[in-house]
């Protein structure tokens, strides 16, 4: 699964690659560290046209998913001897978001597959953790993937509009939009290191354009391993992309 990507390249050449006619990001800065739940850059599908903008990464959870969260919390509660409202309680439950979408079979995603829902996420590149390479009582280092000099490249990603949920409890009940890219299994490079999941990556702009306006019989076939020479493993120590990093797609 992956949590952690970098984008250190800019809105100009995401607009020229992807066809973008709106940019609602301002002056994008590159961002070295891109995290769950926080604002990131898409490019998605608006009634108005293509729009850059930033949005915030971690799609809806399942009701499921929402509904066993909460009632373990209303178990851990009643243990407690505390009254419990459970329906308040799973109208309040905090709902950190879905990063990654596999299953697309699932009717939690099928109602956000089509044309309006989808989007494509920018990035120069994207970490998997490394348990191999733990030291002894250490953290668990990333493994860094990417082209090699770290050109622009896109996940194909779904974005849901002004979704209403907890994402922190501090900030309560927000409506906000959300996104998240799909993943599939690892391709040679990246199965030594994740043996269950990649990123879904769009190899070049005609697989951009089908992912953002062909039907989703032809588009669900992007849902599949980036062959083996498309990214390597980067060095840990490799030095930043410039935030002028060149176009990937010719």
């Amino acid at each position: 699964m992956c949590n952690l990507y970098r984008m250190m390249s800019n809105q100009q050449a995401i607009r020229a690659i992807t066809r973008a006619m709106i940019d609602s990001t301002g002056n994008m800065e590159p961002q070295q560290e891109i995290w769950p739940d926080r604002l990131a850059p898409i490019v998605r599908n608006t009634p108005a046209g293509r729009e850059l903008a930033n949005v915030r990464w971690g799609l809806p959870s399942s009701s499921k998913a929402l509904f066993d969260a909460a009632t373990k919390r209303a178990d851990g509660l009643r243990k407690k001897g505390k009254p419990v409202d459970f329906d308040e309680l799973l109208k309040m439950e905090p709902d950190g978001g879905t990063t990654n979408v596999r299953n697309v079979s699932s009717k939690h995603w099928k109602r956000w597959l089509g044309v309006e829902n989808r989007c494509v996420v920018p990035f120069t590149r994207f970490a998997e953790p490394d348990p191999a390479n733990k030291p002894d009582g250490g953290r668990t280092p990333n493994a860094w993937f990417g082209a090699p000099g770290e050109p622009l490249m896109f996940f194909a990603g779904l974005w849901v509009p002004q979704w209403a949920s907890v994402r922190k409890i501090k900030e309560g009940l927000i409506t906000t939009d959300l996104f998240g890219f799909l993943t599939t299994e690892p391709n040679a490079v990246v199965a030594p290191i994740h043996q269950k999941a990649m990123p879904v990556i769009l190899a070049d702009r005609d697989e951009i354009e089908i992912w953002l306006s062909a039907p989703w019989e032809e588009a669900c076939k992007l849902q599949r391993p980036l062959a083996d020479d498309g990214i390597v493993l980067l060095p840990p120590a490799e030095p930043l992309a410039s935030a002028s990093a060149q176009l990937a797609f010719i």
